[in-house]
């Protein structure tokens, strides 16, 4: 039998942790974050969910490929983000889809976009369903009449690979493993690793305009593209293969980022190279988090392009790495698929010995194969960049057990040019601790790390622990979430760099885009979906 995942979660089913396990998870976490423990919740059982009824019935024409059980139903009901985990784990799963389509082909999938749009029915392209801004979550109002959630796993092959150009053709259900595992086969590698890779599909990169966790060059899905293929409610849209064009407004951008409020992306062509042979890392001490930055923006003026470049301030540290928290670290790492790096990672290093900096760990050119996700290579406990790693695939795991043992855990990013960055960094980390409540549990705490650089500014990323008021998480992180973004934008930062826009970064997107601009996506959502079904609340209001 198939694994199912959780229908509340991360991860599968049978990684739940039984009740022992459980709480001696919890028990440790709560120790390690000098919180006072609270007892731990279990989930509701998926046998005691009680969904509201379906508003239309599967149709005849779809359903050889739809189901409407509780399991697919709430599973496909939220996403990822820490609201969306607390309220499935409490079994408040509010706007569930009427069904599920699984289409197998194109085909299929026309009908059922021709049937949501003719029976007034929201459609709500689901990719992996790993959204953490509300993306994926069916509540369209009582304007239509049901909604269904369009899950592409079925469409999950290498269709095509092209060795002389380096790309391949790729349907867009492929989740991370799955398609790097089918270009392995050829010593490829598509080299875009989000933290959601277990789980997310490329179909859902492109349409989130995800970025991958390599800080510099090409990190963006957008950088990879190389056409891409959709199906709208009034035909096909494809753009023709080039490594570059100058014809236009881009039919491919204008797709990378459109969230399902255009077309369901359905295959691309996407960029590939050889899997990577030669890598080095680094960590890098400071004595705070401001000197670290001033390496970080020397480094990325340098033009040396490391593949990551992870400044952690002293909490992130602690947090992520289980190291002292008295110092920031920056996590360096160079890689290449055909010469050594060493010379590169020689020159970021002394970059950042004049700036302070003091060597905490290092691994060498290695060249060995690469791994799943990209890590290969020698890896030794001393090696910062494996252990960063480590860490980084293993949060959204962790966060499941904080939820369960009422620790209050979600992040927020941005970007922001370096010269704005200090003022945003100062008001971004008051605001979010004044907006947390006092707990006699213990301390919250508000980190920040880089994730991207460029060389005129940073991808702030920041983390929110606090002990959670058990009933009002929800409540609770929304306080945090609207004090947090006003500031954002107020210092001129962008709503999200990676996370895309969803229903919940919705009221910040529409101050932050130009009006103009958003006129000009409601004539290019009435031409394409004229019946307004295509993720409605997501981006922008549908026609009326």
């Amino acid at each position: 039998m198939d694994r199912r995942r959780k229908h509340w979660g991360w991860g599968y089913e049978d990684q739940q942790q039984p009740p022992a396990q459980l709480e001696a998870a919890a028990a440790a976490l709560c120790e390690g974050l000098a919180l006072a423990p609270e007892g731990i919740e279990q989930p509701v059982a998926l046998e005691q969910l009680r969904l509201a009824d379906p508003r239309v019935p599967i149709p005849t024409r779809l359903a050889a490929f739809s189901v409407a059980d509780t399991h697919a139903r709430a599973s496909h009901a939220l996403g990822k983000s820490y609201v969306d985990v607390v309220r499935g784990f409490r079994g408040r799963f509010e706007h569930p889809p009427d069904f599920v389509c699984r289409p197998r082909d194109e085909l299929e999938l026309e009908a059922v976009l021709e049937w949501c749009s003719a029976e007034a029915v929201a459609a709500i392209p689901f990719g992996g369903g790993t959204s953490v801004v509300g993306g994926v979550t069916p509540d369209v109002g009582e304007r239509y009449n049901g909604a269904v959630s369009i899950d592409l796993e079925k469409l999950d092959r290498v269709l095509e690979v092209d060795e002389v150009s380096s790309a391949a053709l790729i349907e867009a259900g492929a989740i991370g493993p799955r398609l790097e595992d089918q270009l392995r086969e050829r010593d490829l590698t598509l080299r875009h690793f989000p933290q959601s890779f277990e789980y997310s599909t490329l179909g859902g990169w492109i349409a989130t305009r995800a970025g991958g966790h390599f800080a510099t060059l090409w990190t963006h899905i957008e950088d990879l593209v190389e056409s891409v293929r959709a199906i709208t409610p009034t035909g096909v849209w494809e753009s023709r293969r080039l490594p570059g064009s100058g014809a236009g407004i881009s039919p491919d951008r204008m797709l990378v980022g459109s969230e399902g409020v255009l077309a369901v992306i359905t295959r691309a062509w996407v960029r590939v190279q050889r899997r990577p042979r030669h890598r080095s890392s680094s960590g890098v001490r400071f004595a705070g988090f401001a000197d670290g930055a001033e390496a970080v923006r020397a480094i990325s003026q340098a033009g040396l392009h490391p593949a990551n470049c992870r400044l952690l301030d002293a909490g992130e540290t602690a947090l992520m790495m289980r190291r002292e928290g008295t110092h920031s670290l920056l996590v360096l790492g160079f890689e290449s698929v055909d010469h050594p790096v060493e010379e590169q990672m020689q020159r970021a290093l002394a970059v950042c010995a004049e700036l302070g900096g003091e060597l905490a760990g290092q691994n060498g050119d290695t060249a060995a194969g690469a791994g799943r996700g990209g890590a290969g290579g020698r890896e030794s406990a001393a090696d910062p960049v494996a252990s960063w790693r480590a860490a980084f695939l293993a949060m959204p795991y962790m966060r499941d057990v904080m939820v369960a043992a009422g620790v209050l855990a979600e992040t927020f990013e941005t970007a922001i040019t370096w010269e704005r960055f200090p003022a945003l960094h100062e008001r971004v980390m008051r605001a979010a601790a004044e907006a947390l409540p006092r707990s006699e549990r213990g301390p919250a705490r508000v980190n920040c790390r880089f994730t991207h650089v460029y060389p005129d500014g940073p991808a702030p990323y920041f983390t929110v622990i606090a002990p959670a008021r058990r009933g009002e998480e929800v409540e609770q992180w929304q306080q945090v979430k609207g004090a947090v973004s006003d500031a954002i934008l107020q210092e001129g930062g962008t709503i999200t760099h990676h996370h895309a826009v969803g229903r919940d970064h919705r009221p910040w997107y529409d101050r932050q885009r130009p009006d103009p601009f958003a006129k000009a996506l409601r004539g290019a959502k009435a031409a394409l979906d004229p019946a307004g079904v295509m993720n409605p609340g997501v981006l922008i209001e549908a026609p009326r």
